[in-house]
């Protein structure tokens, strides 16, 4: 039309970012103390952290008063089982944990058809068909199932044990150790961050210490550590915590020690020397660290509390012994002597301290909640009489808690420079199949209670340094470059929590409790929790240790 102006284009600039963060307390997981600054996302990385960050998001979230911090590291999850259930990993997300950490001596893989038969008839509340045969197929099986936290393992020692020897006491042959490596190399080279052991249990027990030196060599070949339940925890954990350090100096790779604590009133004032043994191999130029759970009770089987002999060869020929009278009667007067581990001592003397959490058969699910003691005292029988008859009714080694720790020393580790943290228990939701058995509150509050009991309340560490400890720390262990910390290539595993509210809500009473205080979550730049509720999305990874497709054949 004649004498119509032209109508200028009008340009919608496109965000520079798909998220940022803005004006929060900026932790980086490096310890140094906090900045107020904006944190930048672009699809899984992120891209910038400064104090100001001129460009938009796609989405952005005001931080302002929140702490901003690297995702969170468990590193002793037990969610191996509970993902499968429900990958939204409820518990551990609600506390800030963005990557769990598999493998205390026992690993999803490798199963040969013997193993896989085993694992399927001990299945409790929680029911699965076993599709994989290796580690790596197990985890990318998690993947491609959907979970909301990144996932990774440790290859077992015992699982390689049971894979190549069975459940009894016996030691390799060079070729059948032989056969044990390659099993660890297969596993690191998929992708696993070293090996594990657990050596206070049977069939790991049996063990010796060459050969666990012997596998945590083709970990440390192939970038791997070494990581270990010691084989005690009580009048022998001293020596325990040299034959770990022996093993890492003779095997080059470097090792953790799981859950440290001191078990049993007479080994409380053992901390000192523990830590000592432990600072003087780092001071040596070793790489010894340890991980915690910040609970003065532990939780596992009745294996704890029993002879190894009586378990030898698993739970089928443990019940058989357990049902025959003669063995039974040398098994209580081999335990009346408490002569054992801590586990028994408590057992025989004080069972008003063990507390009964998991039951496979429902006819015992009444019982949970309740403590030996009692049910000792219902059934009118000993307390080691009783935990042998509920091994044979249960056909479990039954899941219990045993309150044989010292607050003080718990409170004293985490403020251990070289501890991380662990949960050494699933991740779960108060619902559904988890609701049929009872659990430790660890499952709900290892890490928010690190953050209110222990920053805010008794002060044993700094917030900059529970972060830390939290994320970059234990990434830097593992040897994961590109997580645990806020830095730009790395990827956006980030949570935003209030300092001054989070807490840690499960008690032994009612454990099935969330921590609360935790607002944002993010795993791999996808929201997970916003507002402090789960948004149901599920983009954790597979995260592969640095021998994945590197280990030598």
């Amino acid at each position: 039309m004649a004498g119509s102006a032209a109508v200028p284009s009008r340009d919608v600039a496109t965000p520079a970012f798909d998220l940022v963060l803005r004006g929060g307390s900026v932790y980086d997981g490096s310890g140094a103390a906090p900045f107020t600054g904006d944190v930048a996302v672009k699809g899984d990385r992120i891209v910038a952290v400064a104090p100001r960050i001129g460009g938009k998001g796609r989405q952005e979230v005001d931080a302002s008063g929140l702490a901003v911090a690297p995702g969170f590291i468990n590193m002793l999850s037990w969610a191996t089982e509970s993902l499968i259930e429900d990958g939204r990993s409820q518990s551990d997300i609600r506390q800030g944990v963005t990557l769990e950490v598999f493998g205390e001596g026992s690993s999803m893989g490798p199963l040969n058809a013997e193993m896989k038969r085993d694992e399927l008839a001990e299945q409790g509340d929680i029911r699965f068909p076993i599709t994989w045969t290796t580690l790596g197929e197990y985890l990318q099986m998690l993947q491609k199932k959907g979970v909301s936290t990144n996932v990774a393992s440790f290859v077992g020692a015992t699982t390689v044990r049971i894979h190549e020897l069975g459940k009894n006491d016996v030691d390799p042959t060079p070729a059948q150790l032989d056969r044990m490596r390659a099993l660890v190399r297969q596993g690191m080279n998929e992708g696993a961050l070293g090996v594990g052991s657990s050596l206070i249990y049977a069939p790991a027990y049996f063990a010796e210490t060459p050969e666990l030196i012997a596998l945590a060599a083709e970990a440390g070949k192939c970038g791997g550590m070494y990581i270990s339940h010691i084989r005690d925890e009580g009048p022998k954990l001293l020596e325990s915590i040299d034959e770990l350090i022996e093993i890492s100096e003779k095997s080059g790779a470097p090792a953790e020690l799981y859950h440290m604590k001191q078990s049993g009133r007479e080994n409380w004032g053992k901390i000192d020397a523990a830590i000592a043994r432990i600072e003087a191999a780092r001071a040596r130029g070793l790489r010894i660290t340890a991980d915690m759970y910040t609970y003065p009770a532990s939780s596992t089987g009745f294996d704890a509390a029993m002879p190894l002999w009586v378990q030898e060869g698993g739970i089928d020929a443990w019940v058989s012994r357990l049902k025959d009278p003669a063995i039974r009667a040398r098994l209580l007067a081999e335990m009346a002597k408490a002569e054992g581990s801590e586990n028994m001592k408590l057992l025989v003397r004080e069972p008003d301290k063990i507390l009964l959490l998991a039951f496979k058969n429902p006819a015992l699910k009444p019982l949970t909640g309740k403590s030996l003691a009692e049910v000792a005292r219902a059934r009118g029988t000993s307390p080691a009489e009783t935990a042998a008859d509920l091994i044979v009714e249960d056909h479990t080694r039954i899941q219990v808690a045993y309150f044989g720790m010292n607050e003080a020393n718990v409170a004293r580790q985490t403020g251990l420079p070289w501890v991380s943290f662990g949960s050494d228990a699933s991740s779960q939701a108060p619902e559904g199949a988890f609701l049929k058995s009872s659990t430790h509150p660890r499952a709900y509050g290892t890490f928010a209670r690190v953050l209110g009991k222990y920053v805010q309340d008794e002060k044993t560490l700094s917030l900059q340094e529970a972060v830390r400890r939290l994320s970059a720390f234990p990434a830097a262990n593992l040897g994961l470059a590109d997580r645990g910390a806020l830095k730009p290539g790395n990827f956006a595993d980030i949570v935003l929590f209030d300092p001054a509210t989070i807490r840690d809500t499960a008690t032994f009473e009612k454990p099935q409790s969330y921590a609360v205080g935790m607002r944002h979550v993010f795993v791999n730049g996808v929201q997970v929790l916003r507002d402090g509720e789960h948004t149901g999305a599920t983009p954790g990874r597979f995260v592969r240790g640095r021998g994945a497709g590197k280990c030598p054949a």
